[in-house]
């Protein structure tokens, strides 16, 4: 009878010892995604024109530190940008939205750029920020920087941002068609 009682002691000893463990566990599950179906896809223009001390008007651009020196390859230039994003090509064109940051070049031996701004949108078909950041190999076809977060419309979205070049006019400006799929929406 001893044993019978000690058993279910026993018994129910583990089974408090299990509850408690689990009850301060949290589980947690990696979420999937398929590359092929983002939740929202937009596709549009940044444009870049660069201060040369004669375009104040236009110039969306500034180099805030050029180290002279320092390679071929503009390594150690630091860049701050406004500009506007456009649904085409041209620079003229109705913005959807600016992007604000700033982007420096971080490669001695290539052109590497490193970029880390926001898209500010405000607009009748959105309202709020999108916030990426990466490494763009500009010598790439293509380059993915992160998407990793937002706020209003775009609220904690993450997803990718593909750079394709467009155009390229020396230092003076730069034309990229970025395509952005987010999958957390």
């Amino acid at each position: 009878m001893a044993s019978l009682i000690e058993k279910q002691l026993l018994k129910s000893l583990f089974s408090f010892f299990l509850l408690v463990l689990f009850s301060h566990t949290v589980f947690s599950s990696r979420k999937t995604f398929d590359q092929r179906k983002p939740c929202k896809h937009f596709s549009f223009y940044f444009h870049d024109i660069l201060y040369d001390g004669d375009n104040v008007a236009n110039a969306t651009s500034a180099a805030i530190v050029s180290p002279p020196g320092l390679g071929n390859f503009k390594f150690g230039k630091f860049v701050i940008f406004d500009g506007p994003i456009t649904m085409d090509k041209n620079y003229l064109s109705e913005p959807l939205a600016r992007a604000q940051g700033f982007y420096f070049y971080d490669m001695k031996m290539d052109f590497n750029a490193w970029f880390c701004y926001t898209l500010v949108f405000n607009s009748t078909q959105h309202k709020g920020t999108l916030n990426i950041m990466g490494a763009d190999l500009m010598m790439e076809p293509t380059r993915d920087l992160s998407v990793v977060g937002g706020t209003g419309d775009f609220f904690m979205a993450r997803g990718i941002a593909t750079f394709v070049t467009d155009i390229f006019q020396g230092a003076k400006y730069f034309r990229v068609k970025m395509d952005v799929k987010l999958y957390e929406c």
